[in-house]
């Protein structure tokens, strides 16, 4: 339920904002590892070569705002967001089901924008309020487009469940009366496998409805 595709490239393109690692920056750090000659006495400090900062490859200090909370952790730069929510915090709500951006299952929300939580590094996302399904209901009452998931039997395994409610959310944030067109532009984003799509259009046109 990406409204556009900066939901799905801003991972890599607004990496700088979040963790000082700009994509440049990246592509030059590699560019010089491949092109120094393995020999005796090579150079092999990039910070000192590039001006950027270079993390890892071994464990470093991360902290996260995670539904409101902090976390810290000491992780490797490559584990992704989706690994240190499950693995790391046990934050579970966000599932892992391709692993390859291409679902919605794991959808997360930073700075209000969908974000999926296989294709951003966990590195990339400090210092920046990340929300997950599990921060959608309050004081124990479920969110009205969690019971409208119920109402209108919207989920059937539940893999997409959590991905599906929180892409829902984000968008009737944006747009509180979608259009049925806007509904399918903005689900477009999120797989169901079981095919439950008419129970998830008839729960958004019930909260819609609801906030008119």
């Amino acid at each position: 339920m990406h409204d556009d595709e900066d939901d799905l490239k801003h991972p890599s393109d607004n990496n700088q904002e979040r963790s000082g690692v700009s994509r440049r920056d990246f592509l030059k750090i590699s560019g010089i590892a491949a092109a120094v000659p393995a020999v005796a006495g090579a150079p092999t400090d990039l910070a000192a070569q590039t001006g950027a900062p270079v993390y890892g490859p071994g464990k470093v200090p991360m902290e996260f705002t995670i539904n409101g909370k902090t976390y810290k952790a000491q992780l490797e730069p490559r584990v992704t967001l989706l690994d240190a929510l499950r693995d790391e915090f046990e934050i579970t709500g966000a599932k892992r089901v391709c692993d390859r951006g291409e679902c919605g299952a794991c959808t997360v929300l930073i700075k209000g924008k969908t974000v999926y939580a296989c294709s951003i590094l966990a590195i990339e996302a400090q210092q920046t309020p990340i929300m997950t399904v599990e921060s959608i209901m309050a004081e124990g009452k479920l969110h009205p487009i969690q019971q409208a998931f119920i109402d209108n039997d919207a989920s059937q395994c539940g893999f997409c469940t959590p991905g599906f409610v929180v892409s829902c959310k984000a968008m009737l944030d944006a747009v509180p009366s979608p259009s049925a067109d806007q509904i399918r532009q903005h689900m477009s984003g999120n797989l169901c496998r079981c095919g439950t799509y008419e129970g998830i259009r008839k729960a958004i046109a019930q909260v819609a409805q609801k906030g008119a």
